[in-house]
């Protein structure tokens, strides 16, 4: 299976706002404006640390696995 894509659509799902994703993205040297047209691996999320980015990426897990069935 590949590895999951965390996309806008899950941290809208889960509430997340522009302004703060925006703010997540350059505090950790991440690329928002790639992540906006493609997504991100949960991995590269999860290695953030943050928990609301753990949240998302496992949303995203969580569908593939539903997929999967």
């Amino acid at each position: 299976m590949d590895e999951p894509i965390v996309t806008l659509a899950h941290c809208r799902t889960l509430g997340y706002c522009a302004h703060g994703m925006r703010t997540f993205f350059a505090r950790h040297g991440l690329d928002w404006a790639g992540f906006r047209e493609h997504g991100a691996a949960a991995s590269v999320i999860e290695a953030t640390g943050d928990s609301m980015a753990i949240a998302a990426a496992q949303l995203a897990r969580d569908e593939a696995e539903q997929g999967e069935q």
